[in-house]
């Protein structure tokens, strides 16, 4: 049976190894910032460089540690593979690791019984085959084989195995993008033994702790960003707290049961009735003793929604405007411990069930259930409408675009209007906007009076761009937020209002358009040609600025 896993994870990743870049994954998060993120770091020469180190080809200077640390597994992959190979074998990766950890932990702590090799076996599978955020790795799919080493440690179990996984799992995850949040609630449990039982657990304590200074080492752009003052970055114009109440508590609700994009678990059509069945049987037989550690996850993980929601609770500005620190990194994300307890909660679940109702068979029907839903949700089939990695990235009509241009690319400098950046990023080009969390405040403000027109025309593009700027674009109000603009429109743009003299101060010369500008002359732009290709998804209209 767990060859069987292994073969089911295999199947399920198959698209990926076959179709290469004919894939479709994830645009969000992915195609449009990561994936081009490892090639702009890999080509830039500032692999290795210095705290202080820009790199010219984003913003005329995107500070290095935007692009997080050197000592990441996932960007190794993509600097010596193609983009498809690595995200490939990423993916493989994080699913065999996520499978074999939470096989373990249910093995020896959660259901340990020999009898129920099915529960083991099914719900670590259904685990490994969550949708989880790609470049997140093992940050959080990694958690049940860290906890499976803590618990060793906790209960007396040496072995080198528990030392492997605290001094590598660090290089293939991310501190924080869910492990920070894992090591925090490792050293809370750890307190509350020291406080409930008595004992100071040492080895824990220190197990706790040198993993926790071997992710800050793999991290030390992080860190050094986060303790070193250097010039304001656009994250110090952050505001997350604005939500009334009713928007909180309709939010706890829907990431309770629906999850979250970075994090899904896929488990409000079976996962959730099941937790909600098995709570039912334990309170009915009033033996809530028994599975007080089911009751606990059960209850930790409705709360961890109400901690994730209640993070953007308007009555927290005045708390937020006074401990800056507080908007720069981002505490709801306590909520990536969920997978890890959602999962091992459905285990007990299912363990609670047998053990009332004698029949092995619902057992079964219910782990089909859930993988079967989990395979509908692959990327291939999820993502099937957006364009392949191919006709994202378009890289043929790009060329085509540089060779028209003639120029070295690094001579001049572009825009996008209903494109991603990265688009242009991944091929080669120098551009002036961009999708980071992470740029000098200065440049934000200086490229906000390119579009400050436009801003003023669309309340929601203008407080998004205002109270977050992670994507620092071209906005149009006509447009809004949507910003990927297939060929097959028959739109055009109309009344456009930029400030192209900003753009050309910026060293500025050409915008690649997805639609075409009817009032180009009013912004100073010439339509210079326009590029069609088979293997894309866009329509380029190259303007150049006069």
């Amino acid at each position: 049976m767990f060859v069987f896993a292994l073969i089911v994870i295999a199947i399920y990743l198959l698209p990926l190894f076959v179709l290469g870049e004919n894939a479709h994954i994830r645009v969000h998060d992915n195609l449009d910032s990561n994936l081009a993120w490892y090639k702009v770091l890999s080509r830039s020469g500032e692999l290795f460089g210095e705290i202080d180190a820009v790199i010219p080809q984003v913003i005329n200077g995107l500070p290095r540690n935007a692009f997080g640390t050197e000592f990441s597994g996932i960007v190794w992959l993509h600097h010596f593979l193609p983009t498809m190979t690595a995200y490939a074998i990423s993916q493989a990766i994080t699913r065999i690791f996520a499978f074999l950890g939470m096989y373990l932990l249910l093995r020896d702590y959660y259901v340990p019984k020999s009898s129920d090799t099915v529960i083991r076996i099914g719900v670590a599978l259904a685990f490994a085959l969550t949708p989880f955020w790609p470049s997140g790795m093992l940050s959080t799919l990694g958690m049940p084989l860290a906890l499976w080493a803590f618990l060793n440690v906790r209960s007396g179990k040496k072995t080198w195995k528990n030392v492997i996984i605290f001094t590598f799992l660090p290089f293939y995850s991310s501190f924080v993008l869910g492990f920070f949040f894992f090591m925090v609630a490792m050293g809370i449990f750890w307190f509350y033994e020291l406080l409930t039982r008595k004992k100071l657990q040492i080895r824990f304590f220190l197990s706790i702790m040198y993993m926790t200074v071997v992710f800050l080492l793999v991290e030390y752009r992080l860190v050094s960003s986060f303790l070193v003052a250097g010039e304001p970055n656009s994250r110090d114009e952050y505001i997350h707290a604005t939500l009334p109440l009713w928007r909180v508590i309709r939010l706890t609700f829907k990431n309770f049961i629906l999850g979250h994009t970075h994090v899904m678990t896929v488990h409000g059509l079976v996962i959730l009735p099941i937790l909600f069945i098995a709570l039912f049987l334990v309170l009915i037989n009033k033996s809530w003793k028994e599975h007080k550690v089911y009751l606990t996850l059960f209850v930790l993980n409705f709360f961890l929604s109400l901690w994730y929601a209640f993070w953007f609770y308007e009555g927290w500005a005045p708390i937020v405007e006074r401990f800056h620190f507080l908007n720069t990194f981002n505490f709801a994300r306590f909520h990536f411990l969920r997978p890890l307890i959602i999962y091992i909660n459905f285990a007990q679940a299912l363990f609670i069930i047998k053990s009332y109702i004698q029949k092995n068979g619902y057992i079964r029907y219910i782990l089909v259930a859930q993988i079967m839903l989990l395979f509908a949700f692959n990327e291939e089939i999820i993502n099937h409408r957006k364009p392949t990695v191919k006709q994202f990235y378009a890289t043929e009509q790009f060329e085509n675009i540089k060779a028209y241009i003639e120029r070295p690319v690094n001579e001049y400098r572009v825009v996008s209007i209903g494109l991603h950046p990265a688009i242009a990023q991944y091929n080669g080009f120098y551009t002036l906007d961009t999708y980071n969390n992470f740029y000098p405040l200065t440049y934000k403000h200086q490229f906000r009076t390119i579009i400050e027109k436009e801003l003023s025309k669309n309340k929601k593009i203008k407080r998004y761009f205002d109270e977050w700027g992670g994507r620092c674009y071209i906005f149009t109000a006509q447009m809004g937020k949507h910003y990927m603009v297939k060929k097959n429109s028959s739109k055009t743009l109309k009344n456009l209002q930029l400030q192209t003299s900003k753009i050309k101060e910026l060293g500025g010369e050409y915008v690649f358009s997805a639609l075409p500008i009817k009032n180009a002359d009013e912004n100073k732009l010439q339509l210079e040609k326009i590029f069609q290709s088979d293997s894309s998804a866009w329509t380029i209209y190259l303007y150049k600025l006069y």
